[in-house]
């Protein structure tokens, strides 16, 4: 993931921007705030998150659990079973972000039925 095309010079302002906005792409992603959130809790299997983070494919949740892991807010575990068992825990990096991540999903919750109201008003006044 990268913010600028690899030959174009950015200040170190922009730098700090570009890092940000990629963390911030990262934990705020479609799957990832569910993840986080579950592996907060404690030790999490793939087969738990597959069943509890509705609507991702197997692929998709392998290559977030993948990228979290790589970002440093995973630990993944194996256990030398047959056939293998893998866990995964959230970091201290990630269970400081935890508190927010909750606070984000309950503000979706609580507001998401006003969200959908305005998008159809919205819709229906500038209809074409």
């Amino acid at each position: 993931m990268t913010c600028a095309a690899e030959n174009v010079p950015f200040t170190p302002g922009q730098a700090r921007a570009c890092t940000v906005r990629e963390v911030l792409d990262r934990v705020g992603g479609k799957w990832s705030i569910s993840i986080l959130v579950s592996a907060s809790h404690g030790p999490v299997r793939f087969t738990e998150l597959e069943r509890n983070v509705e609507g991702i494919s197997r692929r998709m949740l392998t290559l977030t659990l993948r990228n979290l892991e790589r970002d440093g807010l995973l630990h993944r575990t194996v256990y030398p079973t047959v056939p293998p068992k893998v866990e995964y825990t959230a970091t201290p990096m990630a269970l400081e972000l935890y508190e927010s991540l909750v606070a984000l999903t309950s503000w979706a919750e609580r507001h998401r039925r006003a969200i959908a109201e305005a998008r159809t008003r919205y819709d229906a006044e500038h209809a074409g």
